[in-house]
């Protein structure tokens, strides 16, 4: 494995940028000796990161009796295609966190979470849609890791080969990705009539 520590940063607009901009976080932890990635949806507010999911999930009783876990988010700007295998690569920013994650009890902040959880989604959507009722609150389990120890590590520019692959006759170079938004598609039981609202007819990445 080829190390680049030239990627790795630590300064705290890039982290938050990266985590702002994700939609998914993979949660690493490990219950009776078995290690676990599970897939979760998550929000920063300030300096923490919370994410949620059922109550009953394993993750979320073993998070919550603060146990070490890593929170990664991955992000895909582009395929970088060199001459040689070797070098292929992707351009990507990437967001490592460490930590004990804590269950959240008061009901304000836990509130405030699910507030930036979907405001996340689409800016404007709290206030349009049904808020929690007090069983929803009770099914769902929202931790917090503070972003005491984090750093990011990315990769952009260019290929990068061997200055003897370069007269090959082989393509190279990078093909962007980025996330992109449809059109809103109307849900069946919805009234006609309801218009498609500004944040979702108008969504950008």
């Amino acid at each position: 494995m080829v190390r680049e520590p030239h990627r790795g940063a630590y300064d705290r607009e890039t982290i938050n940028k990266i985590l702002d901009e994700g939609f998914v976080c993979h949660v690493g932890f490990t219950v009776d000796a078995q290690p676990y990635v599970i897939p979760t949806m998550y929000a920063r507010v300030g300096d923490a990161i919370y994410f949620h999911g059922s109550a009953a999930s394993r993750m979320l009783r073993g998070a919550s009796a603060e146990i070490p876990v890593c929170i990664t988010v991955t992000l895909i700007d582009g395929l970088v295609l060199a001459r040689s295998v070797f070098n292929h690569s992707m351009n990507y920013r990437s967001v490592v966190a460490l930590g004990k994650a804590t269950l959240v009890d008061a009901p304000s902040e836990k509130i405030e979470a699910l507030r930036a959880f979907t405001e996340k989604i689409l800016p404007g959507r709290w206030n349009d849609a049904r808020q929690p009722n007090e069983r929803e609150l009770k099914a769902t389990s929202i931790l917090r890791l503070p972003l005491t120890e984090v750093s990011a590590k990315t990769r952009t520019g260019p290929v990068e080969d061997d200055a003897d692959d370069h007269a090959l006759r082989v393509w190279a170079g990078v093909v962007p990705m980025w996330l992109a938004a449809g059109a809103p598609i109307r849900d069946e039981r919805c009234d006609a009539g309801i218009p498609v609202p500004q944040y979702a007819a108008e969504y950008k990445r």
